[in-house]
């Protein structure tokens, strides 16, 4: 079957907005290649689970394609429309499963050496979509906060080499409340500026205090998630002939109720699984945990505020045992967890600075109950040291106003 078949009731199976979008832009649909449509069904089958900044792109993106020309279609995806798929693939239910489609014709491009066409194809579309639909500038500045360090008394090694040349360096900082202080911050800026996922706070052991007007993740509050997700693994890898394809498809397609999750919020609780089922290392080390948590909600749901608390991972053991998903208490690793999130800040600042309005964003990393802070906002200097002691509220509060 090829897109320009398409019709409504072939949408049927969708959850109920993303049929809506569907139909909707079916027009616009069946002018795609078969070696992009399902691609983009892909995306659109999720529609219902995705954050708003990601709903707004994924529109936007449909009303672009919507809006083309039949000559400026044929220019966009010429490229795509010259790869050539194999007659299984045109044959699969790519409508109703496209990430298995996705799956098959990657290994197909590999096979038949066409992947570096496709792969230039689309950079080609996706320059053409920024420009004609860019980000939107971002509501108000952006905050980023790491925290990071959390059980370690001392440390003597230099911390914060990536970070000290892009702002100030302040080594002289009041620990005293200094948790208490970053949240009340967030919480802050929450209230004056309430949107669903704008303000995140992701923490790497056990949340503290904090306000509802935060989306909260946590890796203790997921441990029966993670405890559900080894058991499944253990019980894949068991299987005669499972190899890490197969695995990773069968983890790809886990929803958050195969897991035993209570359902609360879908979006939050599919983002929750995804985190486990797409991350590497996300389930048996903390750190991991965090860092892969703040990528993707940076990278999905953009949000203006978000803070991130690591806390010390298990020590590094064979596979099999940290896979075992025994009930005994990890042996702990503070050190290695300041080394892992101090690389874990710079990453997250790297990310920050990849959306909407990265010169008017703001970013702060504390080493939890110490007195070393970096602070990188268009009001301080970069690359400097600041002796003046402050407390961590004055310090955000410099940043940001």
């Amino acid at each position: 079957m090829q897109p320009r078949d398409l019709q409504p009731e072939q949408f049927s199976g969708y959850p109920p907005e993303a049929g809506k979008l569907a139909v909707r832009y079916l027009p616009a649909l069946r002018e795609l290649p078969l070696s992009f449509a399902p691609l983009l069904l892909r995306e659109l089958i999720d529609y219902d689970y995705k954050f708003p900044a990601e709903r707004r792109a994924l529109e936007g993106e449909l009303s672009v394609l919507a809006a083309l020309s039949p000559a400026a279609a044929g220019e966009w995806f010429q490229a795509f429309a010259q790869i050539q798929l194999s007659p299984k693939l045109e044959n699969t239910d790519w409508i109703n499963n496209p990430a298995r489609f996705g799956e098959e014709e990657s290994a197909w491009l590999w096979t038949t050496h066409q992947l570096d066409a496709f792969r230039s194809a689309a950079i080609a579309y996706n320059d053409r979509l920024q420009r004609a639909a860019p980000p939107p500038p971002a509501p108000l500045p952006r905050l980023g906060v790491a925290v990071i360090g959390q059980g370690v008394s001392s440390w003597s090694a230099p911390l914060f080499r990536y970070l000290r040349p892009y702002g100030t360096w302040f080594p002289n900082v009041d620990p005293r409340n200094g948790l208490q202080h970053l949240t009340a911050a967030l919480q802050a800026r929450a209230a004056a500026h309430p949107a669903p996922y704008a303000h995140w706070y992701i923490d790497g052991g056990q949340a503290s205090d904090h306000s509802p007007l935060l989306t909260c993740v946590s890796y203790a509050a997921l441990a029966p998630l993670r405890s559900a997700l080894l058991a499944f693994i253990q019980s894949q890898v068991r299987r005669p002939g499972m190899g890490p394809e197969e695995l990773r498809s069968n983890l790809a397609r886990l929803e958050p109720a195969d897991l035993g999750l209570q359902p609360t919020d879908p979006v939050l609780d599919r983002f929750q699984v995804k985190i486990f089922t797409e991350g590497s290392g996300t389930q048996i080390f903390a750190t991991t945990f965090a860092q892969w948590t703040a990528r993707e909600v940076l990278r999905r749901a953009q949000p203006a505020s978000l803070l991130v608390r690591y806390a010390p991972r298990q020590r590094q053991r064979p596979m099999n045992e940290l896979l075992s998903n025994d009930d005994r208490a990890p042996q702990l690793d503070p050190p290695g967890s300041l080394i892992d999130a101090d690389m874990g800040a710079w990453y997250q600042w790297i990310d920050q600075q990849r959306l909407s309005g990265s010169a008017q964003s703001a970013f702060l990393v504390w080493f939890e109950g110490q007195s070393q802070a970096v602070a990188i906002s268009p009001n301080l200097p970069r690359g400097v040291q600041s002796d003046s002691a402050l407390s961590l509220d004055k310090l955000l509060a410099l940043a940001t106003t």
